[in-house]
């Protein structure tokens, strides 16, 4: 497993990330002017359908002002930030990658978010959160680098109260080998996508009961149809995050969409509670 995390920071390393997204940003503004977390969308929702995508999960959660949440796989902070700031709850967000979230933190500062948002580095297979403080999990466009998938679920049911939400929003094999590279992997050795079936029993198994289940692929083939069509990107974006390579690993994301080699799963589960 420790071979298997180090690949995965390794690629997303982002080394020198806080400093590029000061230069970046000049253009926003000066360093000590406030930003809206809106302003901030093209270049930190890193999934498919951007923060369209973020906005859809969180209603299905059901997310209220009165609940903590946590982003595992937070990035860069953009889906955090945008749930406190649109439904006033706290929000804690984990990552593996320390560049990600010394760039979170950052941000959250510039967005004057510090009271309300807060970001951790660790590994989603051994979160260090205690056990059943939180009222919602987010998982969106992580578990595709996570080989150990019950350990995964197992962990987010840990940290999730009896009766919680768990809410994902993944890329999930549907048919055929996909193309590499792709934005969560160079190579085959750093993915380990499932399918939409057999990623809904393994969280299932994990303790959780299902309530919501969407195949978003028709969506995403939308977006990406549309991303083409629109021409260069907007200077923010998330070639900014994870270097100039990226607009080919996204397009790589979408070939394999537009082929049938890959889907795109939204689920809700909630947490049973735990056999005494």
């Amino acid at each position: 497993m420790t071979d298997e995390l180090d690949r995965v920071r390794d690629h997303y390393r982002a080394t020198g990330l806080a400093e590029r997204l000061k230069t970046v940003l000049v253009a926003l503004g000066p360093e000590e002017q406030r930003l809206k977390p809106e302003q901030l969308a093209s270049l930190d929702q890193f999934h498919t359908r951007g923060l369209a995508a973020t906005a859809e999960l969180a209603k299905l959660a059901g997310i209220t002002a009165d609940m903590s949440v946590l982003d595992v796989g937070s990035g860069v902070g953009g889906p955090a930030r945008f749930l406190a700031a649109t439904y006033g709850c706290e929000v804690t967000g984990v990552d593996l990658s320390e560049p990600f979230v010394e760039a979170a933190q950052y941000l959250t500062a510039r967005t004057g978010q510090g009271a309300q948002v807060s970001f951790k580095a660790g590994s989603a297979l051994a979160l260090p959160l205690d056990d059943g403080g939180f009222d919602v999990v987010l998982l969106q466009h992580v578990a595709m680098n996570i080989a150990d998938r019950p350990r995964l679920y197992r962990e987010i049911r840990r940290v999730l109260k009896s009766g919680g939400k768990f809410a994902t929003f993944d890329v999930v094999l549907n048919g055929g080998d996909p193309h590499y590279p792709v934005p969560w992997a160079k190579t085959p050795a750093e993915s380990f996508l499932l399918s939409a079936a057999a990623t809904c029993e393994a969280i299932e198994a994990a303790g959780f009961r299902m309530l919501v289940q969407q195949d978003d692929t028709a969506e995403a083939k939308t977006w990406f149809a549309a991303l083409r069509a629109s021409g260069p990107p907007p200077s923010l974006n998330l070639g900014v995050v994870m270097g100039p390579g990226f607009a080919d690993f996204a397009a790589n994301l979408g070939r394999n969409l537009m082929e049938g080699r890959l889907g795109v799963l939204s689920a809700v589960f909630e947490a049973v509670p735990n056999k005494s």
